[in-house]
């Protein structure tokens, strides 16, 4: 397993992961990943994932060129991955309340357990978990905090 640290405006993240990206979690996040004896830290497994974070926070690119079969790997329930699919599916600089994505996944009355697994993304920023709000319009629940959403929903809408 590999690891490495990134320095983003919005914080220190660390990713991990073998042949593909398994997590990027913020550093002060309860759910980060911490390094094992065996792993090893380097940056090169990572260089697609660090070049496109380079260019996002830069605000010249929109959609991240990712695949979650081939550059991704993601451990979920199935109803997780089936969230964390329709997340990348939001534009961006746009974003939708917990109940609308539930109705986008068909299921339009699981929008607490929705707001679960969208807390279990393991790949934020990537998969854009961020983007999602209260129906309110309220920014709330982000491993990052609350600061880091607004921040991160600030330069989309800057660069949108």
């Amino acid at each position: 397993m590999y690891y490495c640290t990134y320095e983003s405006p919005v914080g220190l993240l660390r990713l991990t992961g073998g042949d593909r990206l398994e997590t990027l979690t913020f550093l002060l996040s309860k759910t980060r990943k911490e390094p094992e004896s065996d792993w090893t830290q380097d940056t090169r497994p990572f260089a697609k994932v660090l070049t496109q974070l380079d260019a996002y926070f830069g605000g010249s690119l929109k959609r991240f060129n990712l695949i979650l079969d081939r550059d991704l790997k993601i451990q979920g329930t199935d109803f997780q991955q089936k969230v964390w699919k329709e997340l990348l599916k939001i534009p961006y600089g746009q974003t939708i309340s917990y109940g609308q994505l539930a109705e986008r996944i068909g299921n339009p009355t699981a929008f607490r357990a929705v707001g679960l697994a969208n807390g279990k993304n393991p790949i934020s920023i990537i998969i854009p978990c961020h983007r999602v709000i209260g129906k309110d319009g309220s920014l709330t629940g982000f491993g990052g905090g609350i600061d880091v959403k607004r921040q991160l929903l600030s330069l989309e809408q800057a660069n949108g």
